[in-house]
């Protein structure tokens, strides 16, 4: 099986059940310095969803392959021909954007992506399943653990936003499940984690974990925009805003799925600060080259 999106959050995790589960597994990456941080068990391959063509070797007896697509969409009609004349199955992790629920159903430049690849696999006829994490829990680390690390209050739009943020493990886990396992062929799974929390409860759930008190203060859209500017891109900023500004009052879409796939429920949010507690606590590391 080869694996896209190798080095992620998702990827690295998906890697990891795979081979606990006595599958092979192979590693696409773009920068051959990432191969050391795989385990060794792992065979690595050098390709790019920008160059569909460094991707042949990688797929030269591949039956299966979970797509993460990292790329923009000029080269997504060639990658999947590509994925169609050498496996037979593909697990592709998209979005909710069909899901009937307001804070899905916002403008969204990804989603339209994903739907656009989504339509280019079902053409091929290669068997597929699709996966569809809603809010990452991890998004907490890139949105509010700097000014907990630092001890500042939180100042955030639309505290009243309510999500079911679900764990990263969560999500590789179905996706390894769905890899390896039979059953699932056809399948379309829109992944959550267990509860239905305000961005503001949220934070007094990450705060709790972390044994302190956040303090939360709502900021305007506008000064969202301002704080975002020349870091996230203008579309990303109006898809958020669009979104929780939807979403409030209205209690978040939760699913089973994940449970329905692991045989135990999805961990919460408390579960995944406990575990994450650190990355709140200590400076991330500096990164090394791009």
């Amino acid at each position: 099986m080869l694996v896209t999106g190798a080095t992620g959050r998702v990827g690295r995790v998906v890697i990891s059940e795979l081979l606990d589960a006595g599958v092979p597994v192979r590693a696409l990456i773009r920068r051959p310095e990432a191969a050391a941080t795989l385990p060794p068990e792992v065979e690595v391959f050098a390709g790019d969803l920008t160059v569909p063509e460094s991707l042949d070797p990688a797929l030269q007896g591949v039956d299966t392959v979970f797509l993460v697509w990292t790329a923009p969409s000029r080269t997504a009609e060639a990658v999947v021909g590509r994925l169609a004349a050498h496996v037979r199955r593909v697990v592709f992790l998209s979005s909710p954007h069909q899901t009937p629920h307001p804070l899905f159903q916002q403008p969204n430049p990804m989603a339209v992506l994903h739907a656009d690849i989504e339509r280019l696999i079902a053409a091929t006829g290669l068997e597929r399943t699709i996966l569809r994490p809603g809010m990452f829990a991890s998004n907490a680390l890139a949105w509010w653990a700097p000014a907990i690390r630092a001890g500042r209050l939180v100042r955030w739009p639309y505290g009243a936003a309510e999500s079911a943020p679900v764990d990263d493990r969560d999500i590789a886990a179905v996706a390894a499940r769905t890899l390896h396992q039979d059953g699932h062929v056809g399948g379309d799974y829109v992944l959550t984690g267990p509860e239905s929390l305000t961005q503001a409860a949220q934070l007094g759930v990450i705060g709790d974990a972390l044994g302190r008190r956040i303090a939360f203060e709502e900021m305007t859209p506008d000064e969202f925009r301002s704080l975002c500017e020349g870091t996230v891109p203008n579309s990303a900023v109006d898809m958020l805003l669009a979104a929780w500004s939807a979403a409030v009052g209205q209690p978040a879409y939760i699913t089973t799925a994940v449970a329905d796939i692991l045989g135990r429920p999805p961990r919460t949010l408390r579960q995944w600060t406990a575990d994450h507690a650190t990355e709140f606590t200590e400076a991330p590391p500096e990164r090394m080259g791009p």
